[in-house]
């Protein structure tokens, strides 16, 4: 049986796995998590996610959604974050990666309307697998974070649910790494998230390498800093130092202190809710 996942940050691994780091950073599936392969739209192999869960199927499961970067124009699933999904996985939690189609075959908010399909998808079927999507993170590398911020800050907006305006896009919290700031190709400021900041945006955790040759570190800054500013819910940035574009491509020792910081920031936020949630009595 998985270890039960924590609902705060008491009780979490300490220890990073050194010898896996260092001998196997490519290597990053594990004997005791499975993989599905699945379909939640009608894009082909662009609307196609990888479902990762503990064998044992444990029930009540957090849900994390994963979007892989690559300029919004390449990229697959199964390819970026893969630790922190197979590490969530082993605990208990069912984890998404996911494809979604690119450019120049669509532009935004085609991406994005295909992430608020994969939210819809698995507070559908998520079940079937142990999940219980009420606690449901979105996070994305690159482009990916880009869009996976979008959703943060978008959650049930209709106009970016064509076919599907009824069904529950919110998420318990983001988690943006080596993201993009800034508008989408040419588009207007609604295509940032920095101009979709509200004082009711969910939790972020942001995190950026101070050596990303591809987006300034001072972006990541101002991001957080104005979502500090506006927003009520918590706001954690990590700041990797030493960090390159695409950190989380392989397994390493800064990525599995981020992995263990991203635990952390999901357990307080899942206790959080549950602090907030009224008893039966009330």
């Amino acid at each position: 049986m998985p270890p039960s996942t924590p609902t705060s940050p008491t009780g979490l691994r300490r220890r990073p796995p050194l010898a896996r780091i260092l001998f196997l950073p490519i290597l990053k599936r594990r004997r005791d998590v499975r993989r599905a392969d699945l379909a939640y739209g009608d894009a082909g192999r662009r609307n196609l996610l990888d479902l990762y869960h503990h064998r044992s199927r444990p029930q009540g499961a957090p849900v994390m959604i994963h979007l892989h970067g690559g300029h919004y124009d390449g990229g697959h699933k199964n390819s970026q974050s893969l630790p922190l999904l197979y590490h969530l996985a082993a605990q208990g939690w069912v984890c998404i990666s996911a494809n979604y189609r690119l450019r120049p075959q669509v532009q935004h908010p085609d991406h994005l309307i295909d992430l608020k399909r994969i939210i819809a998808w698995v507070r559908e079927h998520a079940h079937e697998y142990g999940a219980d999507p009420a606690t449901l993170f979105v996070a994305g590398s690159s482009a990916g974070g880009h869009m996976a911020a979008l959703a943060a800050l978008t959650q049930g907006d209709p106009e970016l649910q064509p076919g599907f305006e009824d069904a529950d896009t919110s998420v318990s919290g983001a988690v943006y790494l080596n993201g993009w700031y800034g508008p989408y190709f040419g588009q207007g400021p609604e295509s940032s998230p920095l101009d979709r900041i509200t004082a009711d945006a969910p939790p972020f955790l942001v995190a950026h390498g101070d050596l990303d040759p591809l987006v300034p570190v001072a972006d990541a800054r101002e991001f957080a800093d104005r979502l500090r500013r506006t927003s009520t819910a918590p706001v954690v940035y990590a700041e990797l130092r030493g960090g390159n574009h695409a950190f989380d491509l392989y397994h390493s020792v800064r990525f599995q202190a981020l992995i263990d910081a991203i635990e952390a920031f999901t357990a307080h936020v899942r206790s959080q809710k549950k602090t907030l949630r009224p008893s039966a009595s009330e």
